[in-house]
């Protein structure tokens, strides 16, 4: 479990605790339930990361809810945005290995993460790893419960595939996006689970 966990989890479970010491049931009940589904919202379970050099994995768990083709900085890429529910983990990882070369966080709206305009107008924090296949855009995006995004890294830092690199709490959403040859392996409507699924293997650099 992440330590954003213990933070938000304790306090209730001190306050379901404290409640049924009081035999206030219902508040106890309420507090108990709140303290479960807070503890297991920021769990943080260990994966098994592909050893294939050029696999860009899943930066995120959750479905695939939009695969494009569009621009970014005038370069052509595909993007692949994957829709995380209250449900799911949400400790965000790298997609590949390489060195963060930039780091840009915007301000914006909190509209439902699954829907198109998110990646465009709600708030996000966009980083830029550049890799041995290429270079990869991640844009973690805040949804409408999802007020706060965490990004541990900063610009300069080397990444492995699947380290952990921040989350966004209580629902939200990550693109991931690349102007390398890919033969992509989703498609809309997939599951997908952070540093185990492959998204694509990057084709070898001519």
């Amino acid at each position: 479990m992440v330590k954003e966990g213990y933070w938000y989890g304790l306090p209730l479970l001190c306050g379901a605790l404290g409640s049924f010491a009081l035999r206030l049931w219902a508040p106890g009940c309420v507090f108990g339930l709140a303290a479960v589904f807070v503890l297991n919202f920021f769990r943080d379970p260990e994966r098994t990361i592909p050893s294939d050099p050029g696999a860009i994995v899943s930066p995120a768990d959750g479905r695939v809810v939009q695969v494009v083709e569009e621009s970014i900085e005038d370069r052509a890429v595909r993007r692949i945005s994957i829709f995380m529910s209250p449900l799911d983990v949400h400790v965000n990882r790298a997609p590949v290995a390489g060195v963060i070369r930039s780091v840009t966080y915007k301000p914006g709206a909190f509209h439902i993460a699954s829907r198109s305009q998110a990646s465009v107008e709600n708030e996000q924090n966009l980083f830029v790893i550049e890799g041995i296949s290429g270079t990869i855009w991640v844009k973690q995006i805040a949804g409408a419960l999802a007020r706060r995004i965490v990004f541990w890294k900063r610009c300069g830092d080397r990444l492995e595939r699947g380290e952990r690199v921040g989350l966004i709490k209580f629902g939200s959403r990550v693109d991931v996006m690349s102007d390398a040859k890919v033969d992509w392996q989703v498609k809309v409507g997939d599951r997908v689970k952070a540093g185990s699924t492959i998204l694509g293997i990057a084709k070898p650099q001519s």
